[in-house]
């Protein structure tokens, strides 16, 4: 094995004087010099305010965060969502009971007769195509939709395989401007009633409460490229057809959403806000 040249002492020496000698005749602005941002500030430490108030008892808003559900009916084999016809788990989970009543995973019955005559008029099917990704980090891909409501709103729920068991494990709905996929979060963006903002909740697994929860909620200033709605995207072929849409399990669930409202309304009192 060749071994690595060992530079003699004196010339490490001499080398060591030159480089020192080179520096102080280039001054402070040589290329690659760490240089000072100034002072850095002060950390302050959080101020109370009205320490004295009462702590509230219950929470404000519902966003269904939590709340979690056993679809009837549906076999998993496997642990495979992606054999599962989303039509069916919709179906299915008209009659889930969940372990808590936010009243986000009910469908109007305008939705519910289009579900139901999804076989006899796919065209009219408010079931979007599935998306599959691996939210909950255990390697198995869980399964989300989008059903379509009135009022251009959505409907959006995630499924996971539960050994042969599937369990919703979330459940909300808001008037979209889109639903996104990243990483291990469901990212939806809805219009707000401040011209040029918009409001945007990141939804992520919980493993503590076994559920998909709004970890974060912001509004934002809408991106340049989003200013100006532009034409509504054709839909693609409904779930409900003989062979509906999939998507690889990194590709961001755009299509899941509507276009924004032209006059980009607020979010529904009745949604998940």
């Amino acid at each position: 094995m060749r071994r690595p040249h060992r530079v003699p002492a004196a010339t490490r020496a001499a080398v060591s004087a030159v480089a020192a000698l080179a520096l102080l005749t280039t001054g402070c602005g040589a290329a690659g010099e760490l240089r000072s941002a100034g002072d850095a500030h002060s950390a302050v430490e959080p101020k109370s305010l009205w320490p004295d108030l009462p702590p509230a008892s219950a929470a404000p808003y519902d966003y269904g965060e939590g709340e979690t559900a056993r679809i009837p009916g549906v076999r998993v084999m496997g642990g495979d969502v992606r054999r599962l016809d989303p039509v069916a788990v919709v179906r299915a989970g008209l009659s889930a009971r969940t372990d808590r009543d936010s009243g986000l995973d009910e469908l109007p019955e305008s939705t519910v007769r289009g579900i139901e005559a999804c076989r006899t008029a796919p065209e009219d099917c408010p079931v979007l195509a599935p998306y599959y990704r691996d939210l909950t980090g255990d390697g198995r891909d869980e399964l989300v939709l989008g059903i379509r409501m009135p009022d251009r709103q959505l409907a959006v729920r995630v499924y996971m395989p539960d050994g042969e068991r599937l369990i919703r494990i979330m459940s909300t709905y808001d008037a979209v401007i889109s639903v996104e996929l990243a990483g291990h979060d469901v990212i939806m963006r809805a219009p707000s009633v401040i011209p040029g903002y918009e409001y945007r909740t990141a939804w992520s697994w919980d493993d503590r409460q076994r559920a998909m929860l709004p970890a974060r909620d912001e509004i934002l200033r809408t991106p340049d490229h989003r200013r100006t709605p532009g034409p509504t995207p054709s839909p693609g072929p409904p779930a409900g057809s003989s062979s509906p849409a999939t998507a690889p399990s990194g590709t961001a669930a755009g299509s899941l959403a509507p276009a924004v409202p032209s006059d980009s309304s607020a979010r529904s009192p009745s949604g998940a806000r």
